[in-house]
């Protein structure tokens, strides 16, 4: 075949068009035909006759027309690509094929397979370091799933953004190891893990740069850096923070999740900064704020009551008051209660700061 094998794959994502490139014309005509005519006539029909339902089900029909497609064309690059590289005898005389042509395919066959996570670097008999891109991905795409199905919290779907991260990844490692084997270097067999731990020997200190690229989700950095107390209980605020707060319906306190966020980040970037050049001690977040356990005590009885105002007392006086009264006290609550609360809160906090700096200037 002397098309790009690359290009007719990526063509393929266009129903008929990588196909019609390979000169397949009969099967460029069907797929093209079905996968993007089927796209089109529900999106006249929803147009014309304002039933969009029709849309959702052409367009559904185009993406299994595409998928049916792709997976056509990657069986037949692979079969002419192993055409390709196998040669014939004439009169017990074998043909060599030249080493450029099987770099091109080797390279082409292990960007192809790296579409799924761990099959190019298996290509290549990196099992150890395939199986981790291979379960990393899969895994944790499964326990994210898992947890949010089981919590019904939706708000667990915002990690799924880790996966095209680990994707992207995944093929990078896969493109730089089959050049490394082109150029002659000797391929070792070892997990991600494992390359950080030989970085970490060589340099004698962990990697400043992925300690703060983790430290973008609470409590990673530092469990990096080897402060597990303080990350674990960084990363359960945060992780339980949201939970407790959107099942109790505590949307007044959402401000806290954003709060707890920030604190992370920058208490990783400060313990990044010193390491190396100090020895951290892995202080507990709890620690500090069990100095002031009257505070905290004062902070959840304040958190009690308005949870019980809120989901106990509110319920069961407003239909009485509006019955007698005329008064909607669900409406001024909801309305206007919340954000009185709120106001007052960031108010008493101004104050708090602005009258204890004046004390502490005085006492200086």
């Amino acid at each position: 075949m002397n098309k790009n094998p690359l290009l007719a794959f990526f063509l393929s994502f266009i129903p008929g068009v990588g196909f019609f490139y390979v000169n397949r014309n009969v099967k460029g005509f069907l797929y093209g035909f079905f996968g993007i005519g089927s796209v089109a006539f529900g999106l006249f029909i929803a147009m014309v006759d304002y039933a969009p339902q029709v849309f959702f089900v052409g367009a559904g029909f185009g993406i299994v027309v595409t998928a049916i497609n792709l997976l056509d064309m990657v069986l037949y690059l692979l079969k002419n690509s192993q055409k390709s590289v196998q040669t014939g005898q004439n009169d017990g005389v074998t043909a060599v094929q030249p080493q450029i042509r099987n770099d091109e395919s080797e390279r082409f066959y292990t960007i192809l397979l790296s579409f799924i996570p761990g099959l190019g670097h298996f290509q290549l008999g990196l099992m150890n370091r395939g199986l981790t891109f291979l379960i990393g991905f899969f895994g944790l795409g499964t326990m994210i799933f898992f947890i949010t199905v089981f919590t019904s919290q939706d708000g667990f779907l915002v990690f799924l953004g880790i996966l095209p991260i680990l994707w992207v990844y995944n093929m990078f490692d896969a493109i730089q190891q089959v050049g490394k084997k082109q150029r002659g270097e000797e391929l070792v067999d070892r997990t991600i893990l494992e390359d950080l731990e030989e970085t970490k020997k060589e340099q004698g200190k962990k990697s400043k740069t992925l300690a703060t690229v983790l430290s973008i989700f609470p409590g990673a950095g530092h469990m990096y850096l080897g402060l597990q107390k303080r990350g674990l209980q960084l990363m359960a605020a945060f992780l339980f923070g949201i939970y407790i707060l959107d099942s109790l319906r505590l949307s007044l306190f959402m401000f806290l999740i954003p709060i707890i966020w920030f604190y992370s980040f920058f208490d990783a970037l400060q313990k990044v900064s010193k390491h190396g050049e100090e020895e951290l001690e892995d202080i507990p977040v709890i620690s500090y704020f069990m100095n002031h356990q009257k505070w905290i005590g004062i902070g959840l009885l304040a958190l009690g009551l308005y949870y019980m105002f809120d989901s106990i007392v509110i319920p069961a006086i407003a239909p009485s008051i509006n019955l007698n009264f005329g008064i909607d006290i669900r409406y001024l609550y909801y309305n206007y209660f919340q954000g009185t609360i709120i106001c007052i809160l960031l108010i008493g906090g101004g104050l708090k700061l602005l009258f204890g700096s004046k004390s502490k200037k005085e006492s200086a």
